[in-house]
């Protein structure tokens, strides 16, 4: 098998495409060029890995396997180019990691920024996605790190414990719920709900609990961030659920109240997670260490990184 860069790049965007004209446009190439590539790379496997349709293509098994290894070795090279960059001088290198709701909004921020401060060099892009999905995105390469519920990680990846994380209940003053010191999720679910913006990940989570009990969270307004939803829930609209943090911070400045939530899937530990730390660039290698400095847990773990 003689696959280049070039072969590697151009079969990941006419798999994401699902398409060779479009997957070609991508790559710069002549369509012509790009046909002959792909027919290339199945006859030096001896296998198809492209389905030709009239409306475009799928991945064969064959296909969907190098596609997971192309995103992988893309990825790794990426890594190796800022590696070198991070030599020459004035060259910046940036780190991909990605984290659920609770971790890019309230655990993430101040860690991140001491160590920004630290190293002006560096530059972190952190992208928001549910706990389940961080762990395979992980495994194909997209980001270097990640932020994730530690019971949805997969084994095969390194980890660390980071930081606890319960979701609890938030209610106005005067709600019936107020004064209670626990209540169970099933209880709640006839409330009308005060919740983050479509596309959060966290309310994502909570809605596929609700599901699960056969209900739908009845949503009277959605905001971005935990302080707006805190004052509409102040003004007596409604209940909401989010980290503990993120409550208890709000009810420093605000009049709502805390309602922890029996439900075991409330309490969280959310753990820092990698496909391999020596595999790692260098300047993510340094930003491991230093969320491993930051961490509020400090336990063994049999999956630690290193």
């Amino acid at each position: 098998m003689r696959f280049d860069l070039v072969d590697l790049r151009l079969f990941v965007a006419v798999a994401e495409a699902r398409s060779i004209t479009h997957g070609a446009s991508r790559s710069a190439l002549a369509l012509a060029s790009a046909s002959a590539r792909i027919k290339g790379m199945e006859e030096a496997l001896g296998v198809p890995l492209l389905q030709r349709e009239r409306r475009g293509v799928e991945l064969t098994a064959a296909g969907q396997s190098l596609l997971d290894h192309a995103r992988i070795v893309l990825h790794d090279v990426e890594a190796l180019q800022g590696d070198l960059a991070s030599y020459a001088r004035g060259a910046k290198a940036t780190i991909h990691m990605l984290a659920n709701t609770a971790g890019m909004s309230e655990h993430l921020p101040k860690v991140l920024a001491a160590y920004l401060v630290r190293n002006p060099q560096i530059s972190i892009h952190v992208e928001e996605r549910e706990s389940p999905h961080i762990g395979p995105a992980l495994a194909s390469g997209v980001a270097d790190l990640g932020l994730a519920a530690a019971h949805v990680v997969p084994d095969t990846l390194e980890m660390f414990p980071f930081c606890d994380d319960r979701l609890v209940l938030v209610t106005s003053p005067h709600d019936e719920f107020t004064g209670r010191r626990q209540i169970d999720f099933r209880e709640v679910l006839e409330r009308d709900f005060v919740g983050l913006s479509e596309g959060s990940a966290l309310q994502d989570h909570i809605a596929s609990h609700a599901a699960r009990l056969g209900r739908r969270l009845r949503l009277r307004a959605r905001f971005r961030t935990f302080d707006a939803v805190c004052q509409v829930i102040e003004a007596g609209v409604g209940v909401a659920m989010m980290p503990e943090v993120a409550a208890r911070r709000a009810s420093k400045t605000m009049k709502v109240s805390v309602v922890r939530i029996r439900d075991a899937w409330t309490q969280r530990r959310l753990v820092v997670c990698m496909r391999s730390f020596k595999a790692l660039p260098k300047p993510a290698q340094q930003l491991v260490l230093h969320l491993r400095a930051s961490a509020t847990i400090r336990e063994p773990d049999s999956r630690r990184s290193q």
